[in-house]
């Protein structure tokens, strides 16, 4: 349901509830999204003691992963990666269909990060970073493979990243302001839409107006500093840059934390692993002890829950590795 207005008029969010707000202008097809995931990234920040630059990316990405999801039209996970050739090699955020999310990095161990430190820097060292979007159903077939691209890591932030790879992969015109600090997670997107006429705007309206909204409303999203979007509400901002827009403002959606690892789960990874590897770490400590990446949850196997995984030899599918350690 939808509110149309002259002015900007947003919900309020509920005091402790994470909130994405979607808006349209009512006569372009420019849409857009306001996102607050502070609560979903201090639950990611209280499970890991990572240097601020990781924070401040990896941050980033969890807001991002969150505006794109909200975007697509399918029951299922949406995967953000990225594969590094530096002192991280690797950043992983999900986020499902109903905005649940979880976040990990993986650092070089003999690395050290110093305090604003770039994209590049952290992870593309050589040119040879990876930025990569995987779509996985819910409801896939056996045998279906998730959809995934994978481009160059291209760009000084993330917000840029992002915008080359959509760029590349939908060629819609999209942009990114996102900031992150120890407690606050924000951003903002906004999309410029094909011009088809019809369901996309409330009235005809030419390619030329459409256009110039657009322009309009990028020039007053980077009006926007980094410290403004941490220091303020999304109300707040919505109203301060769109008050003379006629905008319509949908019902605010609520991410919020949410890891989905299992026991299960984390079963299925050890028979990944294979019989061999596994009963050689029994036969030297006595157990198999797995630390989810994720959330931190630690899962213990014993002699018997081993030999109980290789009974059968049902193939074991999992497309995240949960495990930060075994021993």
């Amino acid at each position: 349901m939808t509110t149309d207005t002259s002015a900007v008029t947003v919900s309020v969010a509920t005091e402790g509830q994470d909130t994405l707000q979607k808006f349209i202008f009512d006569n372009a097809a420019v849409r857009g999204q306001f996102i607050d995931v502070s609560h979903t990234w201090q639950e990611v920040v209280s499970r890991h003691a990572y240097p601020l630059a990781v924070k401040k990316v990896l941050g980033e990405m969890v807001a991002a992963a969150a505006l794109l999801s909200a975007n697509l039209k399918f029951n299922g996970s949406i995967i953000m990666q990225i594969h590094g050739d530096g002192p991280v090699r690797l950043m992983v955020v999900e986020c499902d269909s109903e905005l649940r999310l979880r976040a990990t990095a993986k650092l070089d161990p003999d690395a050290v990060i110093v305090d604003g430190a770039t994209v590049p820097q952290l992870l593309n060292a050589t040119g040879k970073g990876r930025f990569i979007i995987t779509l996985d159903p819910a409801d896939k077939v056996p045998g279906q493979q998730p959809y995934q691209g994978i481009v160059p890591l291209d760009g000084d932030d993330m917000a840029t990243v992002i915008e080359n790879y959509m760029l590349r992969s939908e060629q819609l015109d999209t942009r990114l302001w996102l900031a992150t600090d120890d407690s606050t997670s924000r951003g903002l997107l906004l999309q410029k839409l094909p011009h088809h006429g019809g369901k996309a705007e409330a009235t005809p309206v030419s390619e030329e107006d459409a256009l110039e909204t657009w322009n309009r409303a990028v020039m007053l999203a980077s009006t926007l500093k980094e410290e403004e979007i941490l220091a303020t509400d999304i109300d707040t901002l919505m109203q301060r840059l769109f008050w003379e827009e006629t905008i319509r403002v949908f019902d605010p959606l609520h991410p919020s934390f949410h890891c989905t690892c299992t026991r299960e789960k984390v079963g299925n990874m050890l028979k990944m692993l294979g019989e061999e590897e596994v009963n050689s770490t029994l036969e030297e400590i006595g157990h198999v002890g797995v630390n989810c990446d994720f959330c931190g949850q630690h899962y213990d196997f014993d002699k018997v829950d081993c030999a109980q995984l290789f009974v059968t030899n049902a193939p074991a599918e999992v497309l995240i590795p949960p495990a930060s350690s075994i021993n």
